[in-house]
């Protein structure tokens, strides 16, 4: 289970593309609670799987399309504006407050149909069947959720570093960090009801 994981979380996706923009445009500690946040909004999903709510999966990822629709205006709408703001001192960048990336994270995590319905399909294959099997859900939950915050922290800690490189190339940065967010905007959008 913790290795298929790792596996998904080597495979950048939205959040991802979320977590390394945050990160290259305000910092670490912008890219941690982004991180934070997507992992929070994976719970929130992982919680409505646990309580077993197949019906509301369905109706979720279809109530949820439009707001989805407003997340890639809005991811494109950044990678826009990045694109066009001239090269900056890294060192006078502001970092976002944790609690705006925090939401921006959960917000983002929580609005992906193609998450909720890959989740739901993918922990109860690591779950048995019979009495303890309630239980076993919540450990591989843990489980997944852990090796998530994790892998993401370590996507966050690698676009920081960057940064570094990036302060020598500022022309660069907001071309990158746009690249990214119109990516994550692309990848939620592309993101279907199915799997």
């Amino acid at each position: 289970m913790a290795l298929a994981t790792i596996v998904l979380v080597m495979i950048p996706g939205p959040n991802v593309a979320l977590i390394v923009a945050n990160s290259l445009r305000h910092g670490l500690r912008s890219g941690l609670t982004t991180a934070l946040g997507t992992t929070f909004g994976l719970a929130v999903q992982l919680l409505v799987v646990i309580v077993g709510m197949a019906a509301l999966i369905d109706l979720a990822a279809s109530a949820l399309t439009w707001i989805r629709w407003l997340g890639v205006a809005y991811l494109f709408y950044l990678g826009i504006k990045t694109w066009a703001e001239p090269a900056d001192n890294l060192k006078d960048v502001q970092a976002l407050s944790s609690q705006r990336a925090f939401w921006h994270g959960a917000g983002f995590a929580v609005i992906n149909p193609k998450t909720l319905l890959f989740n739901a399909a993918f922990l109860p294959q690591f779950v048995g069947a019979g009495a303890d099997a309630s239980a076993e859900l919540i450990i591989v939950t843990c489980t997944f959720l852990s090796v998530v915050v994790i892998g993401d922290a370590a996507w966050a800690i690698f676009a920081a570093s960057a940064r570094v490189w990036l302060a020598r190339f500022g022309h660069l940065r907001n071309k990158i960090t746009s690249g990214f967010l119109v990516t994550a905007g692309l990848g939620l959008a592309l993101s279907r009801r199915s799997i």
